[in-house]
């Protein structure tokens, strides 16, 4: 039976379909996906974000851990609540998750990993920490809701309890605060400014019923999803998994090899990687004409098959299909894409498609 988060039942009230994704049940829309799209990139819009786990990591070894535990480096974060952005890697160098962690203390690091990752994310934490003076406790106490948008920030602000609100809308991108255990991230995967705000799981259901009131448009993964791929973000089990590392999902930039005195997990296996080279390229593309890019399907170079979408469908705000591909590093620029046996032109572009409500790309 899938799980459900907190919000399960209000979701139900307020007209939600419900739909099973990754072992959760969950909102896809409230009506119209591509309204509930639009209200995101327009005004504000809000997604229940429950069954992601916060995971706090505390001790005298928690930046040692870090800095080990995950590809990204830790010690660039100097300032109380500053946010990057990761990868956490097996030893060959695939991507176990892709996560966000805040650096709060020298003594404590908060974690926010994906839902369908959880249980290994945790078993994967636990084993490399016996090594380090940490203590790792997954929160499961608290929920998760994300408001986005141009007027996010400041439909929720007066909605924060009042010691936070000051703090809150102070944050630069990609940093928190916290008062208590509400605590807000100037952070979102939808391409728009806004806030993720985690609370006590036993107060989300106020929490969204207020936000709602204050006119915040309630919705589903399916505006969650064209959001992301507008927005060039990368969709872990889609657009990488265990089998692909950073290297090949268009994430080097998250992985900090500067520092020759940092190991992590995963670093000689990058490297091997990087020196024998032909490693493959992530791209965005744009199909030519008619039609809907989707997952999976093949991309070619003349008759040569060279790749396949990874992340492909319709972007409302550009009125084109797009997607994102792993192709073969010798791959041109003239390539076509097999849909449903006919090979149509697709234009090599560079991600995002999409960031504050305006087009990155020549439509």
């Amino acid at each position: 039976m899938d799980k459900k988060t907190v919000l399960n039942e209000t979701h139900r009230e307020m007209g939600a379909r419900m739909v099973p994704f990754g072992g959760w049940d969950m909102p896809v829309n409230y009506g119209s996906q591509i309204d509930e799209h639009h209200a995101v990139r327009r005004d504000a819009g809000m997604f229940d974000v429950c069954h992601m786990t916060v995971i706090d990591i505390r001790g005298s070894g928690a930046r040692p851990f870090m800095s080990y535990l995950l590809a990204n480096d830790v010690g660039r974060l100097k300032t109380a609540g500053k946010a990057l952005y990761s990868c956490m890697l097996g030893p060959d160098g695939g991507v176990i998750d892709d996560l966000i962690v805040y650096f709060m203390s020298d003594d404590w690091y908060r974690m926010v990993v994906n839902a369908a990752t959880t249980e290994n994310d945790i078993a994967w934490i636990q084993e490399v920490a016996r090594s380090f003076n940490v203590e790792i406790t997954p929160r499961f106490d608290l929920g998760m809701i994300a408001v986005q948008g141009p007027n996010a920030r400041a439909k929720a602000e007066a909605l924060l309890p009042g010691d936070l609100r000051a703090a809150a809308m102070a944050l630069k991108p990609f940093s928190a605060a916290h008062a208590g255990e509400w605590f807000v991230g100037r952070t979102g995967y939808t391409g728009e400014d806004g806030f993720e705000v985690v609370l006590p799981e036993v107060e989300a259901p106020a929490f969204w019923r207020a936000l709602a009131a204050a006119g915040v448009r309630p919705c589903g993964l399916g505006a969650r999803d064209t959001l992301r791929l507008e927005a060039g973000m990368n969709l872990y089990g889609t657009d990488m998994d265990e089998t692909q590392s950073p290297l090949a999902s268009g994430l080097s930039w998250t992985v900090a090899l500067d520092s020759e005195d940092r190991d992590f997990i995963g670093r000689a296996a990058l490297e091997k990687q990087k020196a024998e080279g032909s490693i493959p390229r992530f791209v965005g593309l744009v199909l030519e004409g008619k039609g809907v890019l989707r997952g999976h399907q093949k991309l070619y170079d003349g008759d040569r098959e060279v790749g396949e979408i990874t992340s492909g469908g319709f972007s409302p705000t550009l009125e084109r299909s797009i997607a994102m591909a792993r192709v073969d590093a010798e791959a041109g620029d003239s390539l076509t894409v097999d849909i449903r046996g006919r090979r149509l032109p697709v234009r090599r572009v560079k991600a995002p498609f999409v960031r504050h409500g305006a087009a990155c790309i020549e439509i």
